[in-house]
């Protein structure tokens, strides 16, 4: 049997392998030579002393054992005239469940309203360059969604979404690095996602499914409240009595198409704010306790939360080592949104900040229904085109200077590609909004030494953190409480935040229809 071993090591020394082989064979009692594999089971930065720890758990095999392969490998079929289930969305939710029902022996219909990764690279590349925005191609839509050009975070806070080591083991089985299997805080990067999401595609593809690329939904058929299939742009119908519904959170005209078609939707509680950008030496500086980070440690990173008013203030997508980039979807409004490459290596950090929004703080826009809280969204996007000068530059002051009051005389340099415009947040933003923020930005302060800073840059609007509606679902069926055949699932849906729960709900829907069908015991 392997021996599992729990050390806590100096950063130097856990980086590396002779010596953590040595200090193993000690800890286990073994001679150097009698250890044949050791196998990392968690890994984790300890920076809560000034005294920096890495923690790492492990397993050792002796000369005598052998490890068994850790990641079940990808049950592929061919499911080319196999029954077939329409999915909506070629993001996590879509494409983890669109794997999911080929090892189910279901073939999968993807349809997605965006081009796939490499073309979106060149569309992407315009809003920077041009401020020109394609409403079906950009950060938000295409081949993998909102995440393919993100930070590519693999953690999720919450625990109700079941067993996520699926998701990181498919991840790994197309390209990413075994390290996510056992880092406290996995990510992939920027630099590396576009090639794992062409890997599955290929993986999605050799199996007998489709993706169509270019396809928007119109239209969701619908006949004795039972699906019937989808129309898209153009006037193609595709059939099918199943249907999961894994289109993002910014996927607003879905919405209106449930409308049109009494799908029922809620409205749920989401956050708005800011994303405020540091020189990464300084947050280091900060979390490291005033120790230079070095070679060893990886860029530091925080997690901050305070109640300001009734109302949760907070971090959000905090990307070390990253860039700010323009996420908006359409040409008259400025969203902003954080990524980070592999290494996370840029000289920033940035982070969302953002302030917990109920139904209370939209009752303006209550003639809207269900949608009031997509219209507040709306006007926040509007406002910052408006005054970042109706381009995608964005509206920025300086941190110090938003908290004061005051409307900054200049700004520093920031990692936002298409530039900035000094701009009075503290005046224009929703009282709901600004005064919380400003609030917990003085809270933070005192948390974090050094992080108030007239240094850091407060850029708008960070907006689309989650979806502000909810299509319900039975909680067992994971089905539409009201329409048969139709699966709702992920951000857009409600359900979701982030890759790997995304991924984990696409893969629950997917099990859901296997199972109303009978594949699935």
């Amino acid at each position: 049997m392997p021996v599992q071993v729990h050390l806590n090591l100096d950063p130097e020394t856990a980086a590396d392998d002779i010596s953590v082989r040595k200090i193993c064979a000690t800890s286990a009692r073994l001679d150097l030579s009698g250890i044949s594999e050791i196998r990392i089971l968690k890994r984790s930065v300890d920076a809560r002393q000034k005294r920096i720890k890495v923690n790492l758990t492990v397993e050792i095999y002796s000369a005598q054992e052998k490890s068994e392969t850790f990641i079940k490998p990808f049950e592929t079929r061919n499911v080319k005239d196999q029954k077939e289930v329409v999915v909506i969305g070629a993001g996590p939710a879509g494409l983890f469940a669109a794997l999911r029902l080929i090892e189910l022996g279901l073939r999968p219909v993807i349809i997605e309203r965006g081009k796939d990764v490499s073309s979106r690279k060149r569309d992407i590349a315009r809003i920077s360059r041009e401020h020109i925005i394609d409403p079906d191609s950009n950060y938000c839509f295409g081949e993998g969604g909102a995440g393919t050009f993100s930070d590519g975070k693999l953690y999720t806070r919450s625990k109700k979404r079941g067993d996520n080591t699926r998701v990181l083991e498919l991840l790994c089985l197309h390209g990413a690095a075994e390290n996510i299997m056992y880092e406290a805080h996995p990510h992939l990067g920027t630099d590396k996602l576009p090639r794992i999401i062409s890997a599955i595609r290929k993986s999605i593809l050799d199996a007998g499914g489709l993706i169509l690329f270019g396809k928007r939904v119109t239209d969701i058929l619908i006949e004795h409240r039972r699906v019937k299939g989808v129309v898209v742009s153009g006037g193609e119908e595709y059939f099918s009595p199943f249907l999961i519904l894994a289109a993002g959170h910014s996927s607003r005209d879905i919405y209106d198409v449930c409308i049109m078609k009494k799908i029922d939707i809620e409205m749920k509680s989401f956050a708005m704010g800011v994303r405020v950008e540091h020189p990464q030496e300084l947050i280091d500086t900060i979390q490291y306790h005033g120790n230079r980070r070095g070679e060893f440690l990886p860029a530091a990173s925080y997690n901050l939360v305070r109640q300001v008013d009734g109302r949760g203030v907070y971090s959000f997508c905090m990307c070390p080592g990253g860039f700010i980039v323009p996420s908006a979807t359409s040409q008259e409004e400025v969203v902003v949104n954080g990524m980070s490459p592999s290494e996370r290596n840029s000289p920033y950090a940035n982070s969302g900040m953002v302030v917990e929004i109920r139904p209370d703080d939209y009752v303006k826009y209550s003639s809207h229904g269900v949608t009031a809280g997509l219209e507040f969204q709306k006007e926040l996007e509007n406002s910052a085109w408006a005054n970042g000068g109706r381009t995608q530059r964005a509206p920025a002051q300086r941190l110090t200077d938003f908290v004061n009051g005051k409307t900054s005389s200049s700004l520093p340099k920031v990692s936002y590609f298409p530039g900035t415009v000094s701009s009075p947040l503290h005046e224009w933003l929703p009282e709901a909004i600004g005064k919380r923020l400003s609030e917990g930005f003085r809270q933070f302060g005192s948390l974090m030494k050094g992080f108030m800073t007239d240094e850091a840059v407060v850029l708008g609007v960070e907006s689309r953190t989650s979806s502000p509606v909810r299509i319900p679902r039975n909680q067992e069926t994971m089905e539409h409480i009201s329409i048969s055949g139709l699966y709702p699932c992920g951000e857009g849906s409600g359900y979701a935040g982030g890759i790997v729960s995304s991924a984990v709900d696409g893969m629950k829907a997917a099990e859901a229809v296997a199972q109303s069908l009978g594949y699935l015991k």
